[in-house]
């Protein structure tokens, strides 16, 4: 089972050399990301309200769509002050293969909040957001 902090083992061919793991984008796989940095970003863009949750679509699965569309009008992640929020830190767990349940700490100014999203590989070897949950805020 892999460790807090190491990337997900890569899946197998039958008959040929291991894979790397597919992430969302052609972009993200070039520049080597991991996927649940990938997406912390992209959620944090959105719950922000830098971006527009249709931005998602196609990175999410039906339910975490629906979440994003809940979540998103109130921008829970926007900062109150000028100080643009980041991911200070993002970490995961694999409970099962393919599954990645991930943690990470959003930092502006002074203030952290705590979002948790949980990603799944599809038969086409991509991640897909499947629930995000944002922490109570101060």
């Amino acid at each position: 089972m892999p460790r807090q902090g190491t990337p997900p083992p890569a899946p197998v061919a039958v008959g040929g050399p291991a894979r790397p793991a597919a992430l969302p984008s052609t972009g993200a796989a070039v520049r080597g990301i991991r996927p649940h940095d990938w997406f912390a970003e992209r959620l944090l863009a959105v719950l922000s309200g830098q971006r527009p949750v249709h931005w998602m679509l196609g990175h999410t699965v039906a339910p975490a769509y629906d979440q994003l569309i809940d979540l998103a009008p109130g921008a829970p992640l926007r900062p109150a002050s000028r100080v643009r929020p980041r991911v200070s830190r993002c970490d995961w767990r694999a409970p099962v293969p393919g599954v990645l349940e991930a943690f990470a700490r959003i930092a502006a100014g002074d203030r952290v909040t705590a979002m948790a999203f949980r990603l799944e590989r599809g038969p086409d070897h991509r991640w897909r957001c499947a629930a995000v949950e944002i922490g109570p805020r101060p």
